[in-house]
C-alpha cells in the first residue's frame, strides 16, 4: 500500500506565503502523477494543481499566477507552493497520487489534509 503524509497547512494574513508538502511512502509502486486539492466548509472538493512525473504540469483558472507545483522524485514528495494568498483559498488541501502497482494495476490515494486559513 502507499501512505501520504502531508504538512505545511496554517494560518497566513491575506498577500502571504505558505508551501505544503506531501510524501509518499511504501513499497511496490509507481508514480503517475502527483496533485492538490482543496476542499471549503459546504464546497464540494476542486482540483488545485497536478504534475506528472516527467514535470507536465496543470492549475485551476482560480490559482494560475499565484500557485506553483512542483516535485522531487527521489523523494517522492510533492510541493505546492502558495503565493499572494487570498481569503477564499481558506480550505483543507488534499494530497493526491495515482500509482501502477507492481504487477500492472492502477491505483489512487487520498493524504489526511491540511487546514489553510487565509484571515487577517
Amino acid at each position: 500500500q502507499v501512505q501520504l503524509v502531508e504538512s505545511g497547512g496554517g494560518l497566513v494574513q491575506p498577500g502571504g506565503s505558505l508551501r505544503l508538502s506531501c510524501t509518499a511512502s511504501g513499497s511496490g509502486f509507481s508514480i503517475i502523477a502527483m496533485g492538490w486539492y482543496r476542499q471549503a466548509p459546504g464546497k464540494q472538493r476542486d482540483l488545485v494543481a497536478t504534475i506528472t512525473s516527467s514535470g507536465s504540469t496543470n492549475y485551476a483558472d482560480s490559482v494560475k499566477g499565484r500557485f506553483t507545483i512542483s516535485r522531487d522524485n527521489a523523494k517522492n514528495t510533492v510541493y505546492l507552493q502558495m503565493n499572494s494568498l487570498k481569503p477564499e483559498d481558506t480550505a483543507v488541501y488534499y494530497c493526491n497520487v495515482g500509482v501502477i502497482r507492481t504487477g500492472g494495476s492502477n491505483y489512487n490515494y487520498w493524504g489526511q489534509g491540511t487546514q489553510v486559513t487565509v484571515s487577517s
